[in-house]
C-alpha cells in the first residue's frame, strides 16, 4: 500500500483517468482518483515542507529507476548512496520505498560502514612489522625440501639460525604436504624419564627378499640412541648381550620398557636383573603403551628407509650410522624445548648467511650459518 505521498506522485506522473464512458456514466476508478487527489492535497498541507520535498525526492527518484529500462532495475552506487542518506535523514523513508526492501538499504549502510574502517585501517601504519623476503623463502624451501617437517620442526629449526618467528607465520608460509602429518602420539612415563629406556626391533627386507632385525635401544630424557645392531636370527642371549654393550659397567638405567615379544626370553630376564634393571613389560598388543621407541622406528622408516633399497646387512649398518650421526646432532625435537638430542647451539644474524648442507646424497638435509 502506498503512502498519500506516494499516491500524488504517482497521479503527477500518469494521466489522468477519463471520468465518464461514452454513455455519460461516472466510473468508480475515476471517483477514487479524485477522492485520493483530494486527501493528499489536505495531508500535504499538514506535513512539513522538508518532508514533503523528501518524499517527492524518493518518489521521483524511484520512477528515473524504473523507467531505465529492463524488467528488474539496475542501481548504480549513487543510487544505493541516496537512498542511505535518505535512510538517515528523514523517518518516513521506508513509507516511500517501492523497488527494494527496507532491509537491502540498511545492509548498503552497513556496507559503506565496512569500507569506511577499512579505507581508514589501511592508511595507518600495520601493527606487525613484514615478514622479510628471505625468511619466508627460507621457510618454503625447508617445507618443500622436507615434506616430512611439520610447522613446529621448522620453526625449531629457524630458532637454530636465530630467525624467531611465532608458529602461525610458519603456517602461512610453508608448502603443504601432500599427505597429512602423521598423529601425536601420547605421553607416557614422565615421572620416569630420565631413568628409563625402552628397546624394540623392527624388521627391514633387503633385495634378496632376506628379512634383517634391527634392535635399537633408546633413552627417554634426551631421545638418544644409546646402541643399534643388526642380526638374520634374534634371539634371548643376543639380545641380552646387546643391552650389556650399550650400557657398561654402571651407567645402567633403573627402568627397561619392552613389550611381550618371544625374544626376550629366560636368559634376557636373567641378564637384565642382574644389572639391577627393573623391567616394565607393556600390555598385549598395545604399541601405544611404548610411545618413544615406536616413535623412533616411524621416524627411522619415514625419513630414511622408505627412501632407499638395502642391498645387505653391510649397507643397512652404514645407511643407519649415517642416519644417527644426523639424527643426534640436527633432529630438532618438541619436547626437547626445540632442541636436539645432543644440544645444537642457536646461530644468530650475524654469524653468516644460511647454507643448506645435503646428507647422504639428498637423504636428508640441516641447515646452518656459514661466515662469508
Amino acid at each position: 500500500m502506498r503512502c498519500p505521498g506516494q499516491a500524488a506522485a504517482w497521479a503527477q506522473s500518469s494521466p489522468p483517468a477519463p471520468l465518464s464512458n461514452g454513455d455519460g456514466a461516472t466510473t468508480v476508478p475515476a471517483m477514487r482518483a479524485v477522492l485520493v487527489a483530494l486527501i493528499v492535497a489536505l495531508v500535504s498541507v499538514l506535513r512539513s515542507r522538508v518532508s514533503l520535498h523528501l518524499e517527492v525526492l524518493a518518489l521521483r527518484h524511484q520512477l528515473a529507476v524504473l523507467y531505465s529500462g529492463g524488467r528488474r532495475p539496475r542501481l548504480k552506487p549513487a543510487d544505493r548512496l541516496l537512498w542511505v542518506w535518505l535512510s538517515q535523514a528523514w523517518s518516513g523513508w521506508q513509507d516511500a520505498l517501492v523497488f527494494v526492501k527496507p532491509s537491502t538499504v540498511i545492509s548498503w549502510q552497513r556496507k559503506r560502514f565496512r569500507d569506511h574502517w577499512t579505507r581508514l585501517s589501511r592508511r595507518g601504519s600495520p601493527g606487525r612489522s613484514p615478514i622479510a623476503k628471505e625468511v619466508r623463502d627460507l621457510i618454503r624451501k625447508m617445507s618443500e625440501s622436507n615434506p616430512s617437517w611439520g610447522s613446529p620442526r621448522i620453526r625449531s629449526e629457524l630458532r637454530k639460525l636465530g630467525i624467531d618467528v611465532a608458529k602461525a607465520t610458519v603456517e602461512k608460509y610453508r608448502v603443504r604436504p601432500r599427505k597429512p602429518p602423521s598423529p601425536a602420539w601420547r605421553a607416557f612415563l614422565a615421572n620416569h624419564v630420565r631413568e628409563l629406556v625402552s628397546l624394540d626391533f623392527f624388521m627391514v627386507p633387503t633385495v634378496r627378499f632376506n628379512v634383517l632385525f634391527v634392535l635399537i635401544i633408546l633413552t627417554h630424557d634426551r631421545r638418544r640412541i644409546v646402541h643399534f645392531n643388526i642380526t638374520e636370527h634374534p634371539s634371548a642371549r643376543w639380545t641380552a648381550q646387546q643391552v650389556v654393550e650399550a650400557f657398561p659397567w654402571d651407567t645402567a638405567p633403573r627402568f627397561l620398557l619392552r613389550d611381550r615379544d618371544g625374544v626376550y626370553g629366560a636368559d634376557f630376564r636373567r641378564r637384565v636383573t642382574s644389572m639391577g634393571i627393573e623391567e616394565v613389560v607393556i600390555a598385549a598388543r598395545s604399541p601405544w603403551q611404548s610411545p618413544y621407541v615406536e616413535r623412533m622406528i616411524g621416524s627411522i622408516r619415514r625419513e630414511c628407509l622408505d627412501n632407499v633399497v638395502v642391498l645387505s646387512e653391510r649397507h643397512l649398518r652404514r645407511i643407519l650410522k649415517d642416519y644417527f650421526s644426523h639424527y643426534h646432532s640436527w633432529r630438532c625435537h618438541q619436547s626437547l624445548e626445540m632442541d636436539c638430542p645432543e644440544p645444537r647451539p642457536v646461530q644468530p644474524p650475524e654469524v653468516g648467511e644460511v647454507v643448506e648442507v645435503v646428507e647422504a646424497a639428498g637423504l636428508y638435509r640441516h641447515y646452518e650459518r656459514v661466515a662469508a
